[in-house]
């Protein structure tokens, strides 16, 4: 399945963005949970319209830039709807560096394990800390508390979401350090 397909449908959802908006978006918010580069965007944006989910006019910016404004279209917006409807199963990502290593831990003395674990521990401290700084900017900028139909909504799910993750990584790190004491 073309999951950045319907990442890309979901933000132009939102609103019409340039290739560089959507670039942008991954690098921001969406970043948080999910990445594409500029190399699979574009690709994927020729598709989309040769598909007919999404359409571009052409702006021009300044004196002379071009730019591809896209904008989703009502076969799009169908798409998207029936893929955000549809029940999976519980996907759980496999690849994780991390865990590749600590499962060959046996490889490595006990200072070294202790550092691994311990600079894992430091960036997942500070990963978590500027979460929760992008949270206390997202419920500064909201006049009313978040519900469901604010427009951060389904941001604020996911910033949570990743806090909570964050936290149980932090504990389980710092219960696996004392185990290696």
């Amino acid at each position: 399945m073309r999951v950045l397909k319907f990442a890309i449908l979901g933000l132009l959802e939102q609103d019409k963005m340039t290739g560089y908006d959507i670039a942008a978006a991954f690098k921001g918010a969406l970043g948080q949970f999910w990445s594409a580069k500029h190399s699979q965007i574009y690709p994927e944006l020729k598709k989309l319209v040769v598909e007919e989910l999404i359409a571009f006019e052409t702006v021009i910016q300044g004196e002379k830039l071009e730019k591809k404004l896209y904008s989703l279209t009502a076969k799009g917006t169908a798409e998207l709807m029936d893929w955000i409807q549809r029940v999976e199963a519980v996907n759980v990502s496999n690849k994780d560096e991390f865990m590749l290593k600590t499962y060959f831990i046996a490889a490595m003395d006990k200072q070294e394990a202790q550092q691994l674990f311990s600079n894992q521990l430091n960036s997942r401290q500070r990963k978590l800390e500027k979460l929760e700084q992008i949270l206390t900017e997202l419920e500064a900028e909201q006049k009313a508390p978040i519900h469901f139909s604010s427009p951060e909504f389904g941001h604020y799910l996911v910033l949570t979401r990743a806090i909570e993750r964050e936290k149980g990584y932090i504990q389980w790190l710092e219960r696996s350090l004392a185990l290696m004491e």
